[in-house]
Formats: structure tokens, sequence, C-alpha cells
């Protein structure tokens, strides 16, 4: 029995170590599993960057926002919680959370609060932004058509010279709208002489220099390449058996447009309202210039003042977060519509060639010349002629006085304002003018290190979204990137305005402990997240255009991944990489928008060259401005000569 007893003890036992060893070789093989599983993520690069990005990204760009959202809800100075406590009867301290900034901001009737300051604005805004999206679709999709599809002459010049509006900042055409139009009739100009009246003695009424409309069709003007560059890409590839089909049924060349053209181009039109919609509505910097009579205040400017007014600055963020909901609002419209539509095939297998049409019979040949010279004249006129508007505005005494030029404003010593020599800085001419070279210098810095940042980080999201296309974090990454594209400009450095206000963070406020060096450094944060959309989307496209046996073939070399960049892939797509870094650069150059609130007045050229037009010094601004594009312009051309890359390479000519 005993035996029995210590066969069963012994028995028991053996079982109990084999499952102990049993679960331990489990344990081991599950664990190596694991680290092998892990070893070979990690051994691919697609991931390491894919794992980076998305931590990067969820960092820089969603909690950004949620923070901006989360102060629309937060009392932000003493003052607005003494204002809240009275007007609601409760007892708030600063930083306590409420509810109160949005009924103040949208539904307070004292005085009319809101309708004079909120929605007012607002709907002018929204108003501003229709008209300018019906302007850049028309004269971008216009151009587009009779440089792809007509046989007009000089496609090459107009091709290229048309891009140049959007190379200029936007308010560099807001001041050749000004400097031309202006005229001794009106008060809101000073009573200077413009270019039209100069030349011809007609002095157009005020409301065709200053408010509304002059807004509007600024910046339709200046976001039209954007229609010409998506519209003319479709049309140039089309399959133009469409189109002979239809002139075959003898369909007029009316109904063709708008039962095949105009539909086959309505996603690039879309696009292009989502776009100027989305950077109309926010633009601060065309309704500042062109708002000297006070007839029309935009949501943007309300917004700035109520930013930087001290008891107010909640209801700004109230306003920021307001027009990142009109946003996605038209994103959601823009993707519904894309959804609806089954395709939108314009290239097939089948006809290559594309039908132009000929402008004018044979017997009507100077048909095509007249619409070739109005062409001509009107690419000229916005983006020739106010290069040569800066240099006289900058040149003359006294304005539209061709007779009254010198380079006082460039070559003298003297201070031409004591406000500015008050304050410390220099109001000197141009070239002495060292608050203006050492913003030059600001901006050239901002712009390469934002360039380097996003350019880099596009490549990189590019090459890791093309080797990992539908996988769940490439695809997040992806879209993530691309989302600071769709917020407006100014809610964008609101963003980052509140931020250099939380704690841990006030290093960075240019107004309070960070001064111009933390100016410098939120300005590079800011602008390598907002024009990162531009690298990537560069960066994703030219990766995809990469066949990977390529890079395969390098792999079985046993090439490691840092050459097979620098040494392959780069090589391949040069252009397209260095416009990743080129397109960040110039955007970041002639940005006021997104600068202007987390910066000081003088801390980039550009803000700068609005405090010297502020301060009546239109001289001095002008010559300011001429810098700045013929810079842009300049870097563009040398960049383009030396690689090929560019953004003004035209679609057709």
């Amino acid at each position: 029995m005993h035996s029995l007893s210590f066969k069963i003890r012994n028995w028991a036992h053996s079982i109990a170590v084999s499952f102990r060893n049993f679960g331990h070789w489990c344990k081991t093989l599950t664990w190596k599993k694991f680290l092998n599983t892990v070893k070979t993520f990690f051994s691919k690069p697609q991931n390491l960057i894919i794992l980076f990005f998305t931590i990067l990204l969820t960092v820089s760009v969603l909690f950004p926002l949620v923070s901006l959202f989360f102060d629309s809800f937060k009392v932000q100075s003493i003052s607005e919680a003494k204002a809240f406590n009275e007007q609601w009867n409760l007892s708030l301290k600063n930083r306590d959370w409420t509810w109160c900034q949005w009924p103040t901001t949208l539904f307070n009737s004292q005085n009319n609060i809101s309708l004079l300051y909120f929605w007012k604005p607002l709907g002018m805004s929204v108003l501003m932004a229709i008209v300018s999206c019906l302007i850049a679709v028309i004269v971008g999709g216009v151009l587009a058509w009779f440089i792809t599809r007509s046989n007009v002459p000089f496609k090459k010049y107009i091709s290229t010279v048309f891009i140049f509006p959007y190379i200029m900042p936007s308010w560099s055409i807001a001041m050749f709208w000004e400097n031309f139009f202006k005229n001794s009739a009106l008060a809101a100009s000073n009573y200077q002489v413009g270019m039209l009246e100069s030349l011809t003695g007609i002095c157009v009424p005020q409301w065709l220099v200053y408010g509304f409309w002059p807004c509007a069709f600024v910046l339709g003007i200046h976001y039209s390449p954007f229609a010409y560059i998506l519209i003319g890409g479709i049309l140039r590839n089309m399959d133009a058996n469409l189109e002979e089909a239809a002139t075959i049924l003898k369909a007029s060349r009316l109904k063709i447009l708008g039962r095949i053209t105009v539909p086959i181009v309505a996603p690039a039109i879309i696009s292009t309202v989502l776009l100027v919609f989305s950077s109309s509505i926010s633009s601060y910097t065309v309704p500042a210039f062109l708002n000297k009579d006070s007839s029309f205040t935009s949501i943007s400017v309300t917004m700035r003042s109520f930013l930087q007014t001290v008891g107010q600055k909640g209801q700004g963020y109230v306003v920021a977060v307001i027009l990142l909901l009109l946003s996605v609002i038209i994103l959601l419209i823009n993707n519904s519509f894309t959804k609806s539509r089954r395709g939108f095939t314009t290239v097939s297998g089948k006809s290559g060639q594309v039908t132009k049409v000929k402008i004018g019979g044979s017997q009507t040949k100077w048909v095509k010349w007249i619409v070739c010279i109005i062409l001509v004249l009107f690419v000229t006129f916005f983006a020739v002629f106010p290069l040569v508007t800066f240099v006289l505005e900058s040149l003359e005494e006294n304005s539209g006085d061709i007779t009254s030029i010198t380079l006082r404003y460039w070559t003298t010593t003297e201070q031409l304002d004591v406000r500015l020599s008050a304050q410390g800085q220099s109001a000197q001419g141009i070239l002495h003018n060292y608050t203006i070279w050492k913003g030059f210098g600001r901006s050239i810095l901002v712009s390469v290190c934002t360039a380097l940042v996003a350019g880099t980080f596009g490549i990189l999201i590019g090459y890791a979204v093309s080797k990992n296309r539908r996988g769940f974090f490439s695809n997040y990454i992806s879209n993530l990137a691309f989302l600071p594209y769709l917020i407006p400009a100014l809610s964008f450095g609101a963003i980052f305005f509140s931020l250099s206000f939380q704690k841990g963070f006030e290093w960075l406020n240019a107004s309070g402990k960070g001064g111009e060096l933390g100016a410098i450094i939120i300005c590079i944060m800011a602008g390598s997240i907002k024009f990162l959309p531009f690298a990537s989307r560069s960066g994703t496209n030219s990766m995809l255009q990469v066949s990977g046996e390529i890079e395969e073939a390098a792999i079985m070399t046993g090439c490691p991944w840092f050459k097979r960049m620098f040494k392959i892939l780069f090589p391949i797509q040069k252009s397209s990489f260095i416009s990743c870094y080129l397109l960040p650069f110039i955007s970041c150059m002639r940005e006021l928008t997104l600068f202007v609130l987390i910066t000081t007045n003088f801390t980039l050229i550009t803000n700068v060259l609005q405090y010297f037009d502020t301060y009546g010094l239109t001289q001095i601004s002008n010559g300011i401005n001429l810098l700045i594009v013929a810079f842009v312009i300049i870097v563009n051309l040398l960049v383009n000569k030396l690689t090929g890359a560019s953004i003004d390479k035209g679609i057709g000519g």
C-alpha cells in the first residue's frame, strides 16, 4: 500500500514537472516568436518611419488641435473671469473650465456685439470666399482650356507667367491693386495718385479700390493657378475619343463643353473650391491691406483682434474652432461628391492624341491672335506689371508722379519716421535699414529650416506609405500629414498661439519669455507642420512612381538603406524630391497669415512690411515687397535651372 502511494506521488510529481517544463517551453517559444516578430518589424526602415511619424504627427497635429478646442472652454485671463462673473453671476477664476465663451461670442445681443463682431464678419467672409472660388475656377479653368485644348500661340509664356500670382504673396497683389487704382479723390488712400489716374486721369470709385470686392477679386486671382494646374492636368490627359465622338454626332462646341468637358473636370473644380474656400475665408493679409476705408471686416481680422485683446482671447479661440469646423464641412462635402461618382476616368488605352480646337477658320486666323493678345495682356497685368509698380512706387517721392523719382527711400541714412526710431527700430532707407535686413535674414532662416524639416519628413513619409500602402498606420500618417492643409492658416497659427501659453511651452511665446528666439522656433514648428502636406504629397507621388524591383535589387546586393536612398532613389526622382523642399521654402518665405499671431511686429520681413505700410511709409513697404517677390522668383528660377525642379513648369505649351 505504501509502495502504491509512493508511486502515485512520483507519477503526480512527474506530471507536474512535465507540465511546468511544457509551460516554460511554450513561454520560451512565444517569447522567441515575439522577439523574432519585433526584430523582423524593425529591420524594415519603412516600419521605423511609420512608427516615428505616428507618434510625431499625433503629438504635433492632434495635440495642438485638441488643446485649441479645450481653450475655447477655459477662462483665459483674470479680466475675462471678472466679465463672466458679472454677466453670468458666477465665481470663475483664471484657467477654470466654462461654457461662457461660446454664448458670449455667438449670442451676445448687448449693443448687437455678436452681430457686428461675429455674424456679420463671418457672413461677409463666407461670401468673399465663394466669390473668390468662382473667380479662381473661371479664370484658371478658361486659361487651362486655352493652353491644353486650343491652338492659341505663346502657350509657354502664358503657362509659365500665370503661376507667378501664386508664387507672389497674396498681399503683393493687394498692394499692386491699391497702387494701380488709388486716386486723388479717395481720403482712404490719403488722396495719393495711382498709376491708372496718372496714365489716364480716370478716378475709380472707392468700392473698387477698398473693401469687399477688391478682396474677393485679389484672392480669386491669387488662387486661380490652383484651378489652372488641377483642371489643366485633367484636360491634358483626357481621352480625345470622348469629344471626337460628340463631334461626329454633330454636337455643338458649347454642348460638348457642358455635357462632356465640365463633368470630367468636376473633381478638379471641387478640389479647387475646397482649397480656395478654406484659404480665402481665413485670409488675413488681403482684408488687412484693402480695408483702409473700414468698410469690410473679415472674420480673420476679428479673430486676431480677439486673440490680442486682454479679456477676449477665449472668444478668439471660439472663432478659430468655428473656422476649423467650416473647413471640415467643406471637406466632407468634397468627399461626398467624389464618392457619389463611380468613376472619373480620363485616361484610357485608346486615343492618346488630343485634338486641338482651332480658334478662327482659314479666313479668320486673326481671331486666335486677338485671343492670344488678350491672354498675354491678362497674365502680364497680374504677374509682371505688379513688379513694375513696386519699383516705381519705391522710387517716387509723390505717388503716381513719374517726375518725382528719387533713390532717397533706398539710400538715405536719415530716420524717416520718429515713431519707429523711438521703438529702437530703423527708419532709414532700405539699403541701410537694419530692421528690414534682420527681418529678411530671419525669414530666410525660418524658411530654410522649415523646408529642410518639411521636405525631409515628406520624403520619408512618401517612402513609408509607398512601401506599405494598405496598412492602417501608413494611411493614418498620410491623412494626418495632409490635415494641416485643410486647416485655415490663421486658425493653424491660433493653435500654436494657444500652445505658447500652455504650461511648459511659455518659452515659445514671442511676446513673453521666448522673445525673438522663441518666435523663430515656433515659426519653424508651425511652418514645418503647416507646409508638410506639400512635401508629403510630392514625396508620396514620386515614390509611387519608382518600381519596387529597383530597391529589391539593391537589397540583394547588401546595399544599406541610407545608400539606397542617396545613391538610387534620390537621383532617380531628383526633381520631385527637390520640389519637396522648394514648395515649403517658397510658401514660408511669403507667409504672413500663419505667423501673424505668433510673432512680433519686427520678427519676419513680412511683419516688417506690414508695419511700415501701417505707418504710411509706402515707398519703403513697396521696396520690401519688391525684395520678397524678386527673391522668391529668383530662387524658383535658379532651382529650376540647376535641378529641373520648379512649381511653375506649367501644364502645356
